[in-house]
């Protein structure tokens, strides 16, 4: 497995009090959700960004990464999947933090679909609960192992209700698996979207992220 890295944004300020990490999903890489993070950065100006590239080459999309191979897309591989691969990420974000220079309960997790099930796999098992996991269009993977969890983070969880490649329903049953393990969840669906990405849901992460790290928006961007 190679090592992670990726491209970061530093803080307007200059000084980060906070880290937004940004996980890609299968088949993509750091840069596809980097733009998420221009976009967003004007209204945070003290925290600093970083998109990684996941570590593995992806065979099915050239140019692409994955953070695990995904043949059979069941359970058992999502579950092996971010079991093997969630060593390397903590390492990553233990480094992030030291890079930039932020206590660990300023971290937060953003993933989509394959990236949202290592934000929860990892950002549940922290040794310091983060501030918050964004996952969009994503799944929660081994929801029977929530017993061994260590934190319990707020998380948003975004999905679109025309989803065809991980189903709204991934979402709905990881909300509820969440909050029985005593999550603080919130769960937005969006009409009519597929597997991707909206504008309201962008404008609810920042929303969350801002109410998490306690930062107050302008009143366009509430």
């Amino acid at each position: 497995m190679a090592d992670i890295d990726g491209p970061r944004l530093e803080p307007a300020s200059g000084n980060a009090d906070a880290l937004v990490v940004l996980l890609h999903g299968y088949g993509a890489n750091g840069e596809d959700l980097y733009d998420i993070a221009e976009s967003w950065a004007p209204f945070l100006p003290d925290v600093a960004f970083v998109s990684p590239h996941a570590p593995d080459a992806c065979p099915m999309a050239p140019g692409g990464r994955q953070w695990f191979p995904l043949t059979m897309r069941d359970e058992a591989e999502r579950w092996t999947g971010v079991v093997a691969a969630g060593p390397a990420l903590d390492r990553f974000l233990d480094a992030e933090l030291e890079r930039w220079g932020v206590s660990p309960d300023r971290l937060v997790l953003v993933g989509f679909s394959q990236g949202t099930m290592m934000a929860l796999h990892v950002g549940l098992r922290c040794k310091v609960t983060p501030a918050l996991i964004v996952g969009y269009s994503g799944y929660l993977a081994g929801a029977e192992h929530l017993g061994e969890i260590s934190a319990k983070p707020k998380v948003l969880l975004v999905h679109g209700t025309a989803d065809q490649v991980l189903p709204v329903e991934s979402s709905r049953v990881a909300a509820a698996a969440l909050t029985a393990a005593g999550l603080p969840v919130s769960l937005h669906l969006s009409p009519g979207l597929g597997h991707g990405i909206d504008r309201m849901g962008l404008v609810l992460g920042l929303r969350t992220i801002a109410e998490a790290l306690g930062v107050d928006l302008p009143g366009g961007a509430r």
